[in-house]
């Protein structure tokens, strides 16, 4: 599962002061222990007969289900079945059907077996009923925000321009929605799934499509069997009209699954999966266990996307044309290997119970940066990696929880960012701390001897552990199984007498001491001494003898560790680390320093503006984002290198923010560059910033132009003209304004906030103030209970702070009752 979260720049935002910060002190567990599920009986094969009522949103299906005792005789089962009617149950005797006693309350099945079934013996249950799933009242979580199982989208084709849809989403435990069985992580079977369909749609299911036959007037019966067994939470359907692009990889179909305005850029979309699957099968050394690999997009998915076996369900932010496959960035690309790299985490060997959900999420989000770095190289990994760590760390409340947690209110709370985020950051340091080859070995025992079961972290660390040779108890026991992340202070000092640095490492959080192994990289004319040390006291220095004082003193060279170091070194230092440590991060850090002190330091501000030519098109980006251009002496500094930039740059990404950058220096000259590019660009990013670069260059042109975009729904080319309209329109345009805010998701609802903002004090007309004003305060209620409140009131606030543009007396009494609504809102 890839976790997309719709309040994730709004949680940002209300957590970007938190960085740096000590984390929280571990709390006491919470919530009951969760063991794993006993296993009473052992699924075996399920078989599904299902067809579809469009009207009522109804699954009528037929299912046998053989089963065996695990460990001990039993004349009882027990299934997961939400919100169905049950019509019939029987033991099968050969094709003779002998009914059986049950009980059913509407989530257990309860199931008489008339008989005592040993231990080992195979018994199949036949059951007929009808799923409801629109009718269930199911609660989902922040990562999966809905839990019905099973999904008809615009079954009545009311809404135009939505695609006919039916699919299915079973994690955690929704299978059981659609189909009764098992639903536990512990549990897996074979399966056979036939659909009867509409003969116009398509199909996808998991493993090999078996056959296809007419069934009655306008139907056609589509049967897919997968051979290895596979945990219920893994099993999907999907249904409609999607167009199929198919490929091969080593002999099997690798295929792609479409709405047909996408088709023609299924290769763009999803073209890198086969060296995807060529890369992680060589690096892990077991190649990709099941028999073919399908990808699907559907619309209104309730999460990111889906490791379903054999069969990855995407939402349709993966769906892209060529123009806009300009545009995007490897964030949107990396679920398709985190995905991918789940059919081996998750489906091949699957977490035993959500307690161990990291051996699932951990190594998919690890697996982003893996595969970033063989792809698109170290400065790609590192960044995506510690934009990942980022996150984990601007969270405190996430620094008290364990990465394996055995006590939790709801299973939901485990898909967070210490499952994801954290883990995956865990998972770089380990591989740094054993090497490449030892981590790859452990990781292939892992794989190898848990095949198509079952795994926890203590089984990782085993494996771990006989490959390498090394206890790695203290590792495991600090890092899986104790919350937090070390805080760190660090100092240096030359004693010119003896020729020795020392460097000494404080830690401050909560807690107990870590232990920490870590390179140190002393750079002495030029070159690098690397000293290996490990951490073990509270306060720890390190003596290294050196010939001359070090240029460079570089702490955690490798720059893998999870921590939050404080460490104070001169700009002149920062230059040096920026032209020899050769990291992403090493580079980062010297251009974030550096952009502290550009105002008043000159050696800063070149720092800072080299960064401009940075290799790395990301930290050509920060710098951009960094340059305080209201500062007369940086623009003037700035402003060559930025217009240079923006002849020459090719990334688009880079490019927009070099427009917007060029922009802020209000220079009219710029204003035809930004028209230019409004007129010749491919890029719908471009084309968004030029226009609203040209709003602070030519206003009233920009205006102008924005009109002739208004029908245009990219999603760049909307936030620009909502940006120009904010800026520079006025009563008149706010109709754009509220009608994309009102058609838009989440997502988008939080990016125009400021605009509305922007806007309101020029909205003369009492009822469009009271619609704008309205429309931020509905924000902040609906999402108080995930912090939105203060930062929605203190934007709020911030229009009454405008000394250019006063608002009135009567625009305050709307503003002051909205804060008060949002304070007093339950």
């Amino acid at each position: 599962m890839k976790h997309i979260s719709a309040l994730s720049l709004l949680i940002l935002a209300a957590s970007a002061n938190t960085q740096g910060q000590a984390p929280a002190a571990p709390a006491e567990p919470v919530g009951p222990y969760r063991a794993s599920a006993t296993k009473i009986n052992d699924l075996v094969h399920t078989k599904l007969d299902v067809r579809f009522d469009y009207a009522k949103r109804y699954l009528y299906g037929k299912e046998w289900v053989t089963l065996k005792p695990h460990a001990y005789p039993t004349d009882s089962l027990r299934l997961d079945a939400k919100g169905m009617d049950i019509k019939a149950v029987a033991l099968m005797n050969g094709e003779q059907q002998q009914k059986l006693k049950f009980d059913y309350d509407q989530s257990n099945l309860r199931i008489n077996l008339g008989k005592s079934m040993a231990p080992g013996t195979a018994y199949t249950i036949y059951i007929e009923y009808t799923a409801k799933p629109d009718e269930l009242k199911a609660q989902g979580s922040a990562a999966i925000t809905d839990a019905k199982g099973l999904y008809f989208i615009n079954p009545d084709s009311t809404e135009k321009g939505k695609p006919v849809q039916i699919w299915t989403q079973g994690e955690t435990e929704a299978s059981s929605v659609w189909f009764p069985t098992i639903d536990r992580p512990n549990q897996k079977t074979t399966s056979e799934i036939s659909m009867t369909v509409p003969a116009k749609y398509v199909t996808l299911s998991n493993g090999a499509l078996v056959s296809q036959k007419p069934a009655e007037a306008g139907l056609r019966t589509d049967t897919w069997k997968m051979d290895m067994p596979h945990a219920p939470y893994l099993f999907m359907m999907a249904v409609g009209d999607f167009k199929i692009y198919k490929e091969t990889w080593r002999g099997k179909e690798v295929s792609y699954y479409l709405e047909p305005k996408y088709a023609p850029y299924a290769k763009q979309i999803f073209g890198n999966t086969p060296d995807m699957l060529e890369f992680f099968s060589t690096r892990l050394g077991v190649e990709f266990p099941w028999n073919k690999y399908a990808q699907i997009v559907v619309r209104d998915y309730v999460s990111g996307a889906m490791e379903n076996t054999t069969a990855t369900l995407h939402g349709d932010f993966v769906q892209m044309t060529d123009r806009e496959l300009l545009d995007r960035q490897y964030q949107n690309e990396s679920v398709i290997a985190h995905e991918l790299f789940h059919q081996w985490f998750g489906d091949y060997v699957t977490a035993e119970s959500w307690s161990n959900l990291t051996v699932n999420e951990s190594m998919a989000d690890f697996s982003e940066g893996l595969y970033a770095e063989h792809k698109y190289g170290a400065d790609a990994a590192d960044a995506h990696n510690y934009r990942n760590l980022r996150n984990y760390l601007s969270s405190p409340p996430d620094a008290t929880k364990n990465l394996v947690r055995f006590h939790y209110g709801d299973k939901e709370e485990m898909f967070d960012l210490v499952s994801y985020q954290k883990g995956g950051a865990v998972l770089d340091m380990l591989r740094t701390y054993l090497g490449d080859d030892v981590f790859f070995a452990g990781l292939q025992k892992y794989l190898k001897d848990n095949a198509l079961g079952n795994g926890e972290a203590h089984q990782m660390r085993l494996a771990m552990e006989a490959v390498s040779g090394q206890d790695l108890n203290w590792f495991y026991n600090q890092w899986y199984f104790r919350a937090g992340h070390p805080v760190v202070t660090i100092e240096s000092s030359w004693d010119a007498a003896k020729k020795v640095q020392a460097v000494t490492v404080k830690q401050t959080q909560p807690g107990d001491v870590f232990q920490l192994p870590f390179a140190i990289d002393y750079y002495v004319k030029g070159k690098a001494q690397r000293q290996r040390v490990t951490m073990t006291e509270a306060t720890q220095t390190f003596l290294m003898p050196l010939d001359s004082k070090p240029d460079l003193v570089n702490v955690d060279a490798e720059k893998t560790l999870v921590w939050q170091p404080t460490e104070n070194k001169t700009i002149a230092e920062y230059a040096y680390q920026y032209a020899h440590a050769p990291l992403y991060l090493d580079r980062r850090e010297a251009l974030l320093a550096a952009a502290k002190e550009q105002k008043t330091n000159t050696a800063a501000r070149t720092l800072l503006i080299s960064g401009l030519r940075d290799k790395f098109a990301n930290l050509r980006t920060l710098t951009l984002e960094r340059l305080d251009l209201e500062d007369k002496a940086v623009a003037k500094a700035a402003a060559p290198a930025i217009r240079k930039l923006v002849s020459s740059e090719k990334e688009t990404a880079v490019l927009g923010n070099a427009l917007v950058a060029l922009a802020k220096l209000k220079d009219k000259k710029d204003a035809k560059t930004f028209a230019k590019q409004l007129a010749d660009s491919k890029s719908y990013g471009v084309q968004g910033a030029a226009l609203q670069a040209l709003a602070l260059t030519d206003p009233a042109q920009a205006l102008t132009k924005a009109k002739a975009f208004e029908t245009d729904e990219h999603a760049s080319l909307t936030q620009a003209v909502s940006a120009v309209y904010a800026t520079a329109g006025g009563t008149a345009e706010w109709a754009y304004i509220r009608n994309k805010f009102d058609a838009v998701g989440p997502q988008g609802k939080f990016g125009m906030l400021e605009d509305i903002a922007t806007m309101l004090p020029r909205l003369q007309d009492p009822a469009a103030f009271t619609e704008g004003v309205d429309r931020i305060k509905a924000i902040g209620i609906q999402y108080k209970s995930r912090g939105a409140d203060k930062p929605i009131i203190g934007l709020l606030q911030s229009i009454t702070k405008d000394k250019d543009k006063p608002v009135s007396a009567a625009q305050q009494a709307i503003i002051d009752k909205a804060v008060t609504e949002i304070e007093q809102a339950k």
